[in-house]
């Protein structure tokens, strides 16, 4: 994706958290580029001053990479359980970070788990957790640190990832910020 589609996407994601809680609908176009309109998982975070505001996803591919950033950057701002809703007055001093989503890769040993490239989802039974690949860079993760922090996520056990019946999925990221661009969008 080149700079300019990312600053687009990075507008889409704060023109749908602008008009959505002014009450009002997002109509916008999507433009005839097949970055847009591939169907890619994605995950739009929110920070303000530092820290984290907000973020939701779709892991798999669901629906292109358009349709995921404008809704998953609403959602981000009021759905996410952890947070309360972002409001009108504090939007301007919230930054957005979105990473678009690989494909899915079994992982079958730890050792093929690489900081930094990788974001880990973990399910077992009805659980599931994801953290994204810059999770690991933030916090200073080893790989197992990774992997429990991830069980921790889905609600499991953090050892959980060792046990039977534990699918570990490794997945990398386009990750881009309104940072990136110093809010120059």
């Amino acid at each position: 994706m080149n700079s300019e589609e990312k600053r687009f996407l990075l507008r889409l994601a704060r023109e749908s958290i602008s008009t959505h809680l002014r009450g009002q609908e997002v109509i916008t176009s999507v433009p005839d580029n097949p970055v847009f309109q591939r169907k890619a998982g994605g995950f739009v975070t929110l920070h303000k001053n530092g820290n984290l505001r907000g973020c939701i996803g779709f892991v798999k591919a669901v629906d292109s990479v358009y349709n995921t950033v404008k809704r998953m950057a609403v959602a981000a701002a009021t759905e996410d359980p952890r947070f309360p809703t972002v409001g009108v007055g504090e939007l301007n001093d919230v930054s957005i970070e979105i990473s678009i989503l690989s494909e899915m890769n079994a992982v079958t040993n730890e050792n093929e788990i690489v900081i930094g490239r990788d974001g880990l989802f973990i399910v077992k039974d009805f659980y599931s957790g994801l953290l994204l690949p810059q999770v690991a860079i933030e916090h200073n993760f080893d790989v197992e640190t990774l992997l429990r922090e991830t069980c921790i996520k889905a609600g499991l056990p953090k050892y959980s990832w060792k046990e039977n019946g534990t699918k570990i999925f490794r997945f990398s990221a386009e990750i881009f910020s309104e940072r990136e661009f110093c809010n120059n969008l």
